[in-house]
């Protein structure tokens, strides 16, 4: 079974015949995970949408989500596991407490602190979602069979760790 060609397949066989010296391998392969980053984001997009949040306001619940019970956090811990400055934070954390999802409260540990908790809808919400997301992450990945999936997961781990800040 061949597999299709892909828009990538295009651009480098245009460099290959203007720029035969150029060696296109990395290009291949950022190429594709640029083009699958911006097309998953897109589907899982549009999944989160179903519950009322964008993608950015689903990483602050599943953030608090993962955190455990009493799934709380301060408004610096999730800034920094999510790579936000506290002005993009804030604003996530605004719309989230509005619409019922978290609460914002003192820190009983640091007077001048908070803490950011799941209220019980935002728990309900952000279980529900992560389902959503998964469904359209598994669709995706169905091309690949389970072997060829974990092999891409491994290929990938140490790529993303030399690379990320």
């Amino acid at each position: 079974m061949s597999t299709p060609k892909d828009p990538v397949d295009a651009i480098i066989e245009q460099w290959a015949a203007v720029r035969p010296d150029l060696d296109t391998a990395a290009m291949e392969v950022f190429g594709r995970v640029f083009r699958l980053s911006r097309a998953m984001g897109d589907r899982m997009e549009k999944a989160y949408a179903r519950y009322g949040i964008s993608r950015g306001e689903f990483d602050v619940l599943a953030t608090l989500r993962r955190s455990d019970a009493p799934y709380t956090l301060s408004p610096r811990e999730l800034s920094a596991t999510l790579m936000l400055t506290t002005g993009g934070m804030t604003g996530r954390l605004d719309k989230l407490e509005r619409a019922g999802l978290l609460r914002r409260s003192p820190d009983p540990h640091d007077r001048r602190g908070l803490q950011v908790t799941l209220t019980d809808e935002g728990l309900r919400l952000i279980d529900e979602a992560v389902g959503a997301g998964l469904e359209v992450q598994t669709a995706a990945l169905s091309v690949l069979d389970n072997e060829q999936a974990t092999q891409l997961a491994g290929l990938l781990r140490p790529l993303l760790a030399a690379t990320a800040p």
